[in-house]
């Protein structure tokens, strides 16, 4: 039995959090940054069964097109996911009255879609990347055991040795997003790329305000990098968790963004609110 202490259930039967039940979670789960943005998704919606709010935490479950499908907000970073990510697994796969595991594993599909910067000249403002792999620079992942099963070592070992990484009490992680999940959403209007899933917007990022950063050449050395043809393609603040714990907890994951600043030729789009619909109606097609 999992303890009151470690799986948190509200006195209405909800989980911590997200203050969601069971049976208000869809198969299918949209995740987006803001909260707001969940009202931009149910606008698609034919039918809405549900809504929850709670902190940065919005939810609305319904249908399109025949689909039940739940729209969710994680707020920002990768912590946040953490969150999300275990608490809608608990929904899916712990019976909360007597707080065990079932016996029978309900497989959910998540696909994030969020706003991210890009870092090479074939990513400029207004394109779509899915994270086909993810580079953690949080740490979220190791704190969780089995994690090599799911992550891309070699990448890992390479990204080191061409960034000449310097923060060596940190070390990036790298995570495939599910393969088949990638091949349902993408198409010819979405660039498959590495995905740079940062603990922070500004150093982390490479942006230098008042404060000097440890590696001022690290976005150099990143929009250097070259893997048997992989480049990294843009920075966000969630993917790396959300694939990897996905996949450690058997669930399909992936992001997709669509790119609002560019990193290169240091311009940014601050109305990219107005291009989001066409690439969460796109999401909603194909999940």
């Amino acid at each position: 039995m999992i303890a009151p202490s470690e799986l948190i259930i509200n006195a209405d039967g909800s989980c911590f959090h997200l203050h969601l039940k069971p049976e208000q979670l869809a198969d299918r789960v949209v995740l987006v940054g803001d909260p707001e943005r969940v009202n931009t998704v149910a606008t698609f919606f034919d039918t809405k069964e549900c809504e929850v709010a709670s902190r940065e935490f919005h939810t609305i479950t319904g249908t399109y097109k025949g689909k039940r499908i739940t729209a969710l907000s994680h707020g920002i970073g990768t912590d946040n996911i953490d969150i999300v990510l275990n608490e809608l697994d608990a929904l899916a796969n712990i019976d909360f009255a007597t707080r065990t595991i079932r016996p029978t594993f309900r497989q959910l599909t998540l696909v994030r879609i969020g706003t991210s910067g890009g870092l090479q000249p074939f990513t400029p403002i207004g394109t779509y990347v899915a994270a086909e792999k993810s580079i953690g620079f949080d740490g979220v992942l190791y704190f969780y055991a089995d994690s090599e099963r799911v992550r891309d070592i070699a990448f890992e070992t390479e990204l080191q040795k061409q960034l000449d990484w310097k923060l060596n009490r940190l070390l990036p992680y790298v995570v495939p997003a599910d393969a088949s999940l990638i091949e349902q959403i993408t198409g010819n209007d979405i660039l498959r790329g590495v995905t740079i899933a940062a603990n922070g917007f500004y150093g982390p990022q490479g942006r230098q305000l008042r404060l000097p950063l440890s590696d001022p050449e690290l976005n150099k050395k990143i929009g250097q990098f070259n893997y048997n043809g992989q480049q990294i393609t843009n920075y966000e603040m969630e993917s790396s968790s959300l694939a990897g714990l996905a996949a450690l907890m058997g669930h399909r994951a992936m992001t997709v963004c669509c790119i609002i600043a560019g990193r290169v030729a240091q311009n940014m789009n601050t109305e990219y609110k107005g291009s989001m619909p066409g690439l969460i109606q796109t999401v909603l097609e194909r999940i």
